[in-house]
Protein backbone atom coordinates (compact mmCIF):
# COMPACT_ATOMS: atom_id res chain seq x y z
CA UNK A 1 0.00 0.00 0.00
CA UNK A 2 2.77 2.40 0.93
CA UNK A 3 4.85 1.63 -2.26
CA UNK A 4 1.45 2.43 -4.18
CA UNK A 5 1.65 5.74 -2.17
CA UNK A 6 4.90 6.38 -3.28
CA UNK A 7 4.07 5.76 -6.58
CA UNK A 8 1.09 7.81 -7.24
CA UNK A 9 2.99 10.82 -5.69
CA UNK A 10 6.02 10.26 -8.22
CA UNK A 11 3.57 10.45 -10.89
CA UNK A 12 1.81 12.92 -9.69
CA UNK A 13 5.09 14.86 -9.27
CA UNK A 14 6.28 14.14 -12.74
CA UNK A 15 2.36 14.85 -14.46
CA UNK A 16 2.61 18.32 -12.56
CA UNK A 17 5.89 18.99 -14.36
CA UNK A 18 4.72 17.93 -17.91
CA UNK A 19 1.49 20.24 -17.58
CA UNK A 20 3.75 22.58 -15.98
CA UNK A 21 6.45 22.88 -18.27
CA UNK A 22 4.15 22.35 -21.46
CA UNK A 23 1.53 24.95 -20.67
CA UNK A 24 3.72 27.52 -18.99
CA UNK A 25 6.62 27.45 -21.88
CA UNK A 26 4.51 27.53 -25.00
CA UNK A 27 2.01 30.00 -23.62
CA UNK A 28 5.17 32.15 -23.56
CA UNK A 29 6.16 30.92 -26.82
CA UNK A 30 2.37 31.94 -28.42
CA UNK A 31 1.43 34.97 -26.16
CA UNK A 32 5.17 36.40 -25.82
CA UNK A 33 4.56 39.81 -24.45
CA UNK A 34 4.62 42.07 -27.21
CA UNK A 35 5.51 46.21 -26.56
CA UNK A 36 3.45 48.78 -26.84
CA UNK A 37 3.67 52.23 -29.83
CA UNK A 38 5.04 54.01 -26.42
CA UNK A 39 7.85 51.39 -25.64
CA UNK A 40 8.97 51.58 -29.40
CA UNK A 41 8.31 55.08 -30.28
CA UNK A 42 10.27 56.31 -26.79
CA UNK A 43 13.31 53.90 -27.74
CA UNK A 44 13.28 55.39 -31.45
CA UNK A 45 13.03 58.90 -30.52
CA UNK A 46 15.94 58.38 -28.38
CA UNK A 47 17.74 56.57 -30.83
CA UNK A 48 17.32 59.65 -33.43
CA UNK A 49 15.82 57.26 -35.90
CA UNK A 50 11.94 58.26 -35.47
CA UNK A 51 10.99 62.26 -36.07
CA UNK A 52 7.33 62.93 -35.54
CA UNK A 53 6.94 65.89 -38.03
CA UNK A 54 8.74 64.32 -40.75
CA UNK A 55 7.07 61.01 -40.44
CA UNK A 56 3.94 62.80 -40.22
CA UNK A 57 3.78 64.64 -43.90
CA UNK A 58 5.22 61.58 -45.38
CA UNK A 59 2.35 60.28 -48.13
CA UNK A 60 1.33 56.75 -46.83
CA UNK A 61 -1.33 55.01 -47.32
CA UNK A 62 -2.79 52.09 -44.93
CA UNK A 63 -3.33 48.60 -46.68
CA UNK A 64 -5.58 45.60 -45.42
CA UNK A 65 -4.03 42.78 -47.31
CA UNK A 66 -5.98 39.38 -46.51
CA UNK A 67 -3.87 36.85 -44.65
CA UNK A 68 -4.76 33.12 -46.83
CA UNK A 69 -4.87 32.42 -42.85
CA UNK A 70 -8.08 33.63 -42.32
CA UNK A 71 -7.33 37.49 -40.75
CA UNK A 72 -6.15 40.75 -42.33
CA UNK A 73 -2.92 41.89 -42.56
CA UNK A 74 -2.20 45.60 -41.53
CA UNK A 75 0.07 47.39 -43.96
CA UNK A 76 1.15 50.65 -45.09
CA UNK A 77 2.52 51.62 -48.51
CA UNK A 78 4.63 54.83 -48.64
CA UNK A 79 4.81 55.55 -52.84
CA UNK A 80 7.28 57.35 -54.17
CA UNK A 81 6.43 58.62 -58.10
CA UNK A 82 8.27 56.99 -60.73
CA UNK A 83 9.45 54.49 -58.97
CA UNK A 84 9.17 50.22 -59.82
CA UNK A 85 11.42 49.50 -56.82
CA UNK A 86 9.99 48.29 -53.91
CA UNK A 87 10.99 47.34 -49.98
CA UNK A 88 8.96 45.06 -47.62
CA UNK A 89 9.67 45.35 -43.80
CA UNK A 90 9.44 42.25 -41.87
CA UNK A 91 9.83 43.28 -38.20
CA UNK A 92 11.34 41.28 -35.20
CA UNK A 93 9.34 39.63 -32.57
CA UNK A 94 7.14 41.76 -29.95
CA UNK A 95 7.54 45.07 -32.25
CA UNK A 96 5.47 46.49 -35.12
CA UNK A 97 5.53 48.64 -38.32
CA UNK A 98 7.15 51.62 -36.07
CA UNK A 99 9.96 49.55 -35.51
CA UNK A 100 10.93 49.70 -39.23
CA UNK A 101 11.12 53.17 -39.62
CA UNK A 102 14.57 53.40 -38.97
CA UNK A 103 15.17 51.25 -42.27
CA UNK A 104 12.52 52.53 -44.27
CA UNK A 105 14.50 55.80 -43.90
CA UNK A 106 17.47 54.15 -45.63
CA UNK A 107 15.73 53.48 -49.02
CA UNK A 108 13.43 55.96 -49.52
CA UNK A 109 16.27 58.23 -50.04
CA UNK A 110 17.60 55.76 -52.64
CA UNK A 111 14.32 56.02 -53.84
CA UNK A 112 12.27 52.72 -53.22
CA UNK A 113 8.91 52.75 -52.54
CA UNK A 114 7.80 50.85 -49.11
CA UNK A 115 5.62 48.37 -47.20
CA UNK A 116 5.97 48.24 -43.42
CA UNK A 117 3.65 45.59 -42.40
CA UNK A 118 2.89 43.86 -38.86
CA UNK A 119 2.76 40.51 -38.33
CA UNK A 120 0.00 38.08 -37.16
CA UNK A 121 -0.72 39.04 -33.63
CA UNK A 122 1.44 42.28 -33.52
CA UNK A 123 0.00 45.84 -34.54
CA UNK A 124 -2.96 46.42 -35.80
CA UNK A 125 -2.75 42.60 -37.61
CA UNK A 126 -5.23 39.71 -36.73
CA UNK A 127 -3.76 36.45 -35.77
CA UNK A 128 -4.17 34.59 -32.68
CA UNK A 129 -0.89 33.46 -31.77
CA UNK A 130 2.81 34.12 -32.38
CA UNK A 131 4.91 31.53 -34.72
CA UNK A 132 8.01 32.59 -35.33
CA UNK A 133 7.75 32.36 -38.63
CA UNK A 134 5.99 29.25 -39.33
CA UNK A 135 2.52 30.68 -40.21
CA UNK A 136 4.02 34.09 -40.06
CA UNK A 137 5.84 33.25 -43.91
CA UNK A 138 2.46 33.19 -45.39
CA UNK A 139 1.40 36.82 -44.61
CA UNK A 140 4.77 37.82 -45.93
CA UNK A 141 4.30 35.98 -49.15
CA UNK A 142 0.69 37.57 -49.27
CA UNK A 143 2.40 40.76 -48.95
CA UNK A 144 5.03 40.17 -51.58
CA UNK A 145 1.90 39.27 -54.03
CA UNK A 146 0.15 42.33 -53.02
CA UNK A 147 2.93 44.60 -54.19
CA UNK A 148 3.36 42.42 -57.25
CA UNK A 149 0.24 43.31 -58.45
CA UNK A 150 0.12 46.53 -56.81
CA UNK A 151 3.43 47.54 -59.16
CA UNK A 152 1.68 45.91 -62.42
CA UNK A 153 5.08 46.24 -64.16
CA UNK A 154 7.03 43.36 -65.12
CA UNK A 155 10.18 45.13 -64.31
CA UNK A 156 9.15 46.10 -60.52
CA UNK A 157 11.54 45.02 -58.57
CA UNK A 158 11.04 43.59 -55.11
CA UNK A 159 12.96 43.28 -51.83
CA UNK A 160 12.55 42.37 -48.67
CA UNK A 161 14.35 43.19 -45.22
CA UNK A 162 13.58 41.52 -41.69
CA UNK A 163 15.07 41.50 -38.30
CA UNK A 164 15.46 38.63 -35.89
CA UNK A 165 12.02 36.63 -36.51
CA UNK A 166 11.50 39.15 -39.27
CA UNK A 167 14.64 37.47 -40.86
CA UNK A 168 13.97 34.24 -40.10
CA UNK A 169 10.47 34.60 -41.26
CA UNK A 170 11.52 36.00 -44.83
CA UNK A 171 14.15 33.28 -45.31
CA UNK A 172 11.50 30.27 -44.25
CA UNK A 173 9.11 32.09 -47.28
CA UNK A 174 11.80 32.45 -49.51
CA UNK A 175 13.46 29.07 -49.01
CA UNK A 176 9.90 27.14 -47.54
CA UNK A 177 6.83 28.78 -49.85
CA UNK A 178 8.72 30.45 -52.84
CA UNK A 179 11.54 32.50 -53.94
CA UNK A 180 9.42 35.59 -54.79
CA UNK A 181 11.40 38.68 -54.27
CA UNK A 182 14.28 39.41 -56.10
CA UNK A 183 16.42 39.54 -52.81
CA UNK A 184 16.26 39.57 -49.21
CA UNK A 185 17.89 41.44 -46.19
CA UNK A 186 18.31 39.32 -43.39
CA UNK A 187 19.23 41.25 -40.00
CA UNK A 188 20.27 38.65 -36.75
CA UNK A 189 18.05 35.81 -37.39
CA UNK A 190 18.06 32.58 -36.01
CA UNK A 191 19.03 29.62 -38.16
CA UNK A 192 16.57 27.14 -35.82
CA UNK A 193 14.12 27.43 -33.31
CA UNK A 194 14.58 24.35 -31.24
CA UNK A 195 18.34 25.49 -31.14
CA UNK A 196 17.45 29.27 -30.33
CA UNK A 197 15.12 28.39 -27.64
CA UNK A 198 17.57 25.44 -26.20
CA UNK A 199 20.19 28.60 -26.16
CA UNK A 200 18.28 30.81 -24.37
CA UNK A 201 17.10 28.19 -21.89
CA UNK A 202 20.77 27.26 -20.91
CA UNK A 203 21.58 31.23 -21.14
CA UNK A 204 18.51 32.31 -18.82
CA UNK A 205 17.56 29.10 -17.19
CA UNK A 206 20.27 26.75 -17.08
CA UNK A 207 18.61 24.06 -17.87
CA UNK A 208 19.34 21.39 -20.43
CA UNK A 209 16.79 21.32 -23.21
CA UNK A 210 16.14 17.73 -22.70
CA UNK A 211 14.12 18.34 -19.86
CA UNK A 212 11.71 20.77 -21.94
CA UNK A 213 11.61 20.85 -25.27
CA UNK A 214 10.27 17.36 -26.12
CA UNK A 215 7.17 18.53 -23.32
CA UNK A 216 6.96 21.90 -25.37
CA UNK A 217 7.42 20.53 -28.96
CA UNK A 218 4.41 17.73 -28.14
CA UNK A 219 1.95 20.85 -26.79
CA UNK A 220 2.86 22.93 -29.40
CA UNK A 221 1.75 20.65 -31.76
CA UNK A 222 -1.79 19.98 -29.45
CA UNK A 223 -2.68 23.97 -29.01
CA UNK A 224 -0.95 25.53 -32.46
CA UNK A 225 -0.51 23.12 -35.12
CA UNK A 226 2.53 22.30 -35.82
CA UNK A 227 6.56 21.61 -34.39
CA UNK A 228 9.56 23.58 -33.22
CA UNK A 229 10.93 21.75 -35.34
CA UNK A 230 9.06 22.77 -38.32
CA UNK A 231 10.57 26.57 -37.98
CA UNK A 232 14.20 26.03 -39.04
CA UNK A 233 15.86 28.61 -42.08
CA UNK A 234 18.85 26.37 -42.11
CA UNK A 235 16.70 23.31 -43.56
CA UNK A 236 15.47 25.42 -46.35
CA UNK A 237 18.16 27.99 -46.86
CA UNK A 238 19.69 25.95 -49.82
CA UNK A 239 16.28 25.96 -52.04
CA UNK A 240 16.76 30.43 -52.20
CA UNK A 241 18.27 30.93 -55.42
CA UNK A 242 17.73 34.32 -55.42
CA UNK A 243 20.74 37.36 -53.60
CA UNK A 244 20.69 37.14 -49.65
CA UNK A 245 22.50 39.86 -47.46
CA UNK A 246 23.32 38.49 -44.22
CA UNK A 247 23.80 41.17 -41.07
CA UNK A 248 24.87 40.42 -37.89
CA UNK A 249 26.71 42.16 -34.96
CA UNK A 250 29.33 40.53 -33.53
CA UNK A 251 28.57 41.07 -29.60
CA UNK A 252 24.84 39.92 -30.08
CA UNK A 253 24.17 37.37 -26.92
CA UNK A 254 20.98 36.55 -27.51
CA UNK A 255 20.94 35.14 -31.06
CA UNK A 256 24.48 34.08 -31.82
CA UNK A 257 26.46 35.16 -34.69
CA UNK A 258 27.33 31.62 -34.99
CA UNK A 259 23.53 31.05 -36.34
CA UNK A 260 23.91 33.60 -39.41
CA UNK A 261 27.67 32.36 -40.29
CA UNK A 262 25.72 29.03 -40.47
CA UNK A 263 22.99 30.33 -42.79
CA UNK A 264 25.24 32.27 -44.64
CA UNK A 265 27.80 29.21 -45.40
CA UNK A 266 24.52 27.06 -46.33
CA UNK A 267 23.06 29.29 -48.82
CA UNK A 268 23.94 28.85 -52.45
CA UNK A 269 24.39 31.84 -55.45
CA UNK A 270 24.95 35.18 -54.48
CA UNK A 271 25.53 36.34 -50.99
CA UNK A 272 27.05 38.79 -48.97
CA UNK A 273 28.01 39.12 -45.14
CA UNK A 274 28.08 42.13 -42.95
CA UNK A 275 29.64 41.47 -39.31
CA UNK A 276 28.56 45.14 -37.24
CA UNK A 277 31.69 45.36 -35.05
CA UNK A 278 29.28 47.16 -32.26
CA UNK A 279 25.51 46.38 -31.20
CA UNK A 280 23.57 44.21 -29.03
CA UNK A 281 20.67 42.21 -30.65
CA UNK A 282 19.03 43.67 -33.43
CA UNK A 283 20.95 46.98 -33.20
CA UNK A 284 23.58 46.21 -35.77
CA UNK A 285 22.14 49.64 -37.59
CA UNK A 286 21.36 51.79 -34.52
CA UNK A 287 25.23 51.24 -33.62
CA UNK A 288 26.87 50.92 -36.94
CA UNK A 289 24.91 53.40 -39.35
CA UNK A 290 27.34 54.32 -41.73
CA UNK A 291 29.24 50.83 -41.73
CA UNK A 292 25.25 49.64 -41.79
CA UNK A 293 24.23 51.68 -45.03
CA UNK A 294 27.26 50.89 -46.85
CA UNK A 295 26.91 47.36 -46.62
CA UNK A 296 23.77 47.62 -48.16
CA UNK A 297 25.00 49.88 -51.00
CA UNK A 298 27.74 47.43 -51.90
CA UNK A 299 25.23 44.37 -51.79
CA UNK A 300 22.70 46.37 -54.63
CA UNK A 301 25.81 47.18 -56.14
CA UNK A 302 26.78 43.61 -56.45
CA UNK A 303 23.19 42.33 -57.28
CA UNK A 304 22.52 45.24 -59.97
CA UNK A 305 19.98 47.40 -58.04
CA UNK A 306 22.54 50.45 -56.68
Amino acid sequence: MKQLKNLLIILGLILTYVLFVGIYFTNKVMYIRKKTNEEILDREMKLGHYKEEAYRKLAKKELTIPSPLGYNIYGELFDLPDSNRYMIFSHGVTQNTLNSIKYMNIFMRKGWNVVLYDHRRHGKSGGTTTSYGFYEKHDLKAVVDWVRDQAADDEAIIGVHGESMGAATLLMYAGGLEDGADFYIADCPFSDLEEQLAYRLKADFKIPKQLVMPIASTFLRLRDKYSIRDVSPINVIENIDNPVLFIHSEPDDFIPIMMTQQLFEKKKGKKQLYVAKNGSHAMSYSDNREEYEKAIDEFLEEIGYS
